[in-house]
């Protein structure tokens, strides 16, 4: 359970916690290989160009996404045998910034903002990528700080780090919610944040059996959940 003062700001993850990110991207990709000669199974290409996403956003110098997620799309159907254009990178960064919300998540910001918490996202992409998921979201979320702003990628901690310097606060005036547990709470267990993990059943696990302070299966739960930590 979450306990200790209240805090000023939520933050959130963006895609997978507010935006369905696992859905969009495998349309996107159903679509990028629809026009291609060879049958790819699109699970096994998205985990192929997520290895590599992965990897770019940890190398120096730092990238934008755009072209992060073009390369890692590019190297991944590569290694598949597909081959590729520059028209796919343009496919998917399109679909990434059209994907929409989990249906709850709307509701659930209001409520948040009802009971007087900020929200902030912090997310690993670009400014002009999220600004299309943001529009989705209701006008309830109040600062959105990217990797591009940061110069760095999640599980680093710069991006946290640039994030709180941004918004003024210290780590326990923080709560951050994400459902990313490779990124996310690696970060948030090494900075000692406060965290939420929204598990939605992907089958993606928290690294070295870390337990965050609180699990959820949906982001409606959080306003409760902080209902209980007396926080409302």
């Amino acid at each position: 359970m979450l306990s200790g003062p209240r805090p000023a700001w939520v933050t959130f993850d963006c895609y997978g916690t507010l935006i369905q990110w696992d859905e969009g991207l495998r349309e996107a990709v159903r679509t990028i290989l629809a026009g291609k000669a060879g049958a790819v199974d699109p699970d096994r290409l998205i985990t192929t160009y997520d290895r590599h996403e992965h990897a770019i956003e940890q190398a120096e110098p730092h990238r934008r996404f755009r072209d992060i997620a073009g390369t890692a799309l590019r190297l991944a159907m590569q290694d598949l045998g597909v081959a590729s254009d520059e028209r796919d990178a343009a496919i998917l960064t399109g679909a990434i910034s059209r994907m929409p919300p989990f249906p709850e998540v709307g509701p659930a910001l209001a409520a948040l903002k009802t009971a007087g918490f900020r929200l902030c996202i912090i997310s690993n992409t670009d400014d002009d990528v999220i600004a299309g998921n943001v529009a989705q979201l209701g006008g309830h979320i109040d600062r959105v700080v990217t990797a591009q702003q940061a110069g760095a990628y999640k599980p680093s901690r710069r991006i946290f780090e640039h994030a709180h310097r941004v918004l003024g606060v210290a780590k326990d005036e923080v709560v951050h919610v994400c459902a990313s547990p490779h990124l996310d709470l690696v970060a948030t267990r090494a900075l000692g944040l406060r965290d939420v993990w929204i598990d939605r059943g992907t089958g993606r696990r928290p690294a070295d059996g870390y337990a965050p302070d609180a699990v959820l299966p949906t982001l409606d739960g959080v306003p409760g959940l902080f209902k209980d930590a007396g926080w409302s």
